[in-house]
């Protein structure tokens, strides 16, 4: 079978090789997917660049969610059988013709779901509900702050939002996505290029804040969301994007704009901090994760979620995919097909 290799971090025009490799076996418990469409999410970007440290050493094949049929089934695997369709989150490896995961990180799809669709069920969706049903737990009238809500785990946190009957603050830093987060159904579209996001929160909210945020952003993207709760707020932190063009010094600013914190903060403004890493997650509890994906299928379903695709390359152009994706023109899921 094929596989892309990352094989030397930097640039994506010179990062990635496509290698004949032999198809995978499931072991106990695991299943092999054959993939139609694998997904790529803002910490391929990261890995690529020798910036996320949970990344196997070079050369090494990326990739957390695929879509596809099950070639194969391992031994004790008793809810899928050969032939299924289904959306899989992977333990890297992704990047390939074929694809082994635990039998608990996949879920059958519907017929009519289109592959590249279906990636981005597992990865960012699950995320998004991780952070907004489990973590968060939304509830109806709730003051929302989604940052970089045109990505893929943004699209499905409004959905979600949305579902929940909250009202939604989210940032885009274009007219583009700003017209996309309207359509999606935000309250209030903020141009960060353009606006403040903190002086446009205090604004709208008469200087109450918000009960949500979720934040993808990182840097001081962190410490003026926390200022920007009301009492009993929350901000979930799931990403680190505004480190990843950045020197080293620049890596130092920006970890530094997070802030300092100390408990007795969160307790005297009675707000709180969570931070989410799905991998950690997938490894640790994987049937929180079997959880989360049945119910954003369920909700797929239901309409609730509509995953958006913004582009779809062939692998032949992984680069691309990647450049796309990290130049930040994309608006919900970057897909790439074999």
């Amino acid at each position: 079978m094929k596989a892309v290799f990352l094989i030397k971090n930097g640039a994506p025009a010179s990062a990635f090789e496509i290698r004949e490799i032999p198809i995978p076996n499931p072991d106990v418990g695991q299943v092999l997917v054959k993939v139609e469409a694998f997904g790529l999410n803002f910490a391929d970007v990261m890995a690529r660049k020798g910036m996320y440290k949970e990344a196997p050493p070079l050369p090494c094949v990326l990739g957390y969610d695929v879509a596809g049929t099950v070639a194969a089934t391992g031994k004790s695997v008793t809810n899928l059988k050969t032939g299924d369709r289904v959306t899989a989150m992977t333990r890297f490896g992704g990047y390939a013709e074929y694809a082994v995961t635990d039998a608990r990180a996949i879920s059958i799809i519907p017929a009519t779901l289109e592959a590249a669709t279906a990636t981005a069920l597992t990865t960012q969706y699950c995320t998004a509900y991780f952070a907004a049903a489990e973590m968060v737990n939304l509830h109806r009238g709730d003051k929302v702050l989604i940052q970089s809500g045109a990505g893929g785990v943004g699209t499905a946190l409004i959905q979600y939002a949305k579902y929940k009957q909250c009202e939604i603050f989210s940032t885009a830093g274009s007219e583009e996505k700003l017209r996309y987060l309207a359509a999606l159904g935000v309250n209030h579209p903020i141009n960060y290029t353009t606006q403040d996001f903190e002086a446009s929160v205090k604004k709208i909210t008469e200087g109450k804040g918000v009960d949500v945020i979720f934040d993808a952003v990182g840097g001081k993207s962190v410490k003026k969301g926390f200022r920007s709760l009301a009492s009993s707020g929350r901000i979930v932190c799931f990403g680190a994007a505004d480190m990843s063009n950045k020197n080293a010094i620049g890596k130092i600013k920006a970890a530094l704009d997070f802030g300092i914190y100390h408990p007795v903060m969160f307790m005297m403004a009675s707000k709180s901090m969570l931070g989410i890493n799905m991998l950690r997650v997938a490894d640790d509890h994987p049937q929180v994760l079997q959880r989360c994906l049945e119910a954003v299928v369920r909700l797929t379903e239901e309409g609730v979620f509509t995953p958006t695709v913004g582009k779809i390359f062939p692998v032949a152009d992984i680069a691309a995919a990647h450049e796309y994706l990290e130049k930040r023109k994309s608006m919900g899921k970057v897909a790439v097909t074999w």
